[in-house]
């Protein structure tokens, strides 16, 4: 379906990434928040907070991040389209009710501004170290989808494609900026409403006291109602059975949990978005995302002036993670060089896939700024040798 145009700022726009992010979430049909303030999300916030009364919407700020992931799970039940935005310290908080929102099957949307830690860290000042956490974070298992946008155009359409993952496969789905692209100002264009392609949220249209939240066909999951309707309801965040009432046992475990998982393995290949550039034939393959994606092109740049055949691989969605993809490349190239503002996360998976059969290059950062592109150089100089 396309965009409600109420909620379309349709033009060419200067904004920084979390207020693209803002008119993203609210282009795709967001019309709830609940959030606490922390730097650097704090925009993302405000701008929706001040846009809302004009589209419909509801923003509360609550007492803290486990409220806001509480309040969200809740409003998406009641049929709306709803999101809480954070960072570090408050994405570590919701970990507990984003477990409570996979098993319960919530479309949603956690937007994690990432700053330096752990701890309290670097408040103002860039970080990608919350990518592992962002995979693994909550207990059990599950899968999840992140994704990470490089500009604050991408903050605003990936936004939409944030919710439209959602919405599509009932499940919350990480928006995993950092700080450089969170206040980073460029030219954001919004195009015509009809333009927007937005997911609709499917809704039980039988009668009645036979709703079942947790039946699922072959191809297709379960559709939802909105708590008030009339439905007879019973969710919950114990292993359960279709009618969504608890069963404690290992047969029903492995039904939920072998469902949770597969929706997401089973379909990586149409949810992942990866963007490849002169991969074929190339000695050497950057791995990156985020603002490291931005940088790593200075790099690159200078290598291939001095002729070394490097390709790029840009991680728009880092989970589900490209396994397949970086497994056939592994046995073509020499080395993966893969520069994040960490100490060493998604290298790991990346070398985990490349098996040995190449080299995997990390070019660590610990957070604050940016990486410098001459140590990407060195890197991939290294990698083609």
């Amino acid at each position: 379906m396309k965009a409600d145009p109420i909620g379309v700022a349709t033009g060419a726009h200067y904004l920084d990434g979390d207020h693209a992010c803002s008119e993203g979430s609210i282009a795709a049909g967001c019309r709830f928040l609940a959030g606490y303030p922390i730097t650097p999300s704090t925009e993302v916030a405000e701008r929706i907070a001040a846009r809302f009364p004009k589209v419909g919407g509801m923003f509360i700020q609550m007492e803290d991040e486990l409220a806001s992931m509480a309040a969200v799970v809740g409003a998406a039940w009641s049929g709306v389209k709803s999101m809480t935005v954070t960072s570090g310290p408050g994405f570590s908080l919701m970990m507990e009710n984003l477990g409570l929102a996979t098993m319960m099957e919530t479309p949603c949307v956690i937007v994690n501004v990432q700053r330096g830690g752990p701890s309290t860290g670097l408040p103002t000042l860039t970080g990608q170290a919350d990518m592992m956490q962002a995979r693994w974070g909550s207990h059990g298992d599950y899968e999840i989808i992140a994704i990470s946008p490089n500009s604050p155009q991408e903050c605003f359409d990936l936004s939409i494609t944030a919710f439209n993952l959602a919405e599509k496969w009932r499940v919350p789905v990480l928006f995993m900026m950092d700080e450089c692209v969170g206040h980073m100002t460029e030219k954001v264009v919004i195009p015509e409403p009809e333009e927007i392609e937005v997911t609709a949220r499917k809704y039980y249209d039988g009668k009645n006291g036979s709703y079942l939240p947790y039946k699922f066909n072959e191809d297709e999951l379960a559709p939802m109602i909105k708590a008030g309707d009339g439905h007879f309801l019973h969710i919950t965040g114990l292993t359960h059975d279709e009618r969504g009432y608890p069963v404690i046992n290992a047969a029903a475990q492995e039904k939920n949990v072998t469902h949770l998982v597969n929706k997401i393995r089973d379909n990586a290949d149409e949810i992942m978005i990866v963007e490849e550039d002169q991969v074929e034939d190339a000695d050497v393959v950057v791995i990156s995302y985020g603002i490291s994606s931005r940088v790593a092109l200075k790099a690159v740049d200078y290598a291939r002036e001095k002729g070394i055949k490097v390709g790029t691989m840009r991680l728009v969605t880092v989970w589900p993670f490209p396994e397949k993809r970086i497994q056939e490349l592994a046995s073509e190239v020499k080395a993966f060089i893969v520069p994040e503002i960490n100490l060493g996360q998604v290298v790991l998976e990346v070398e985990r896939c490349a098996g040995g059969a190449c080299k995997t290059i990390l070019v660590p950062h610990a957070g604050g700024w940016v990486h410098d592109p001459k140590k990407i150089l060195t890197a991939i100089e290294e990698g083609a040798s």
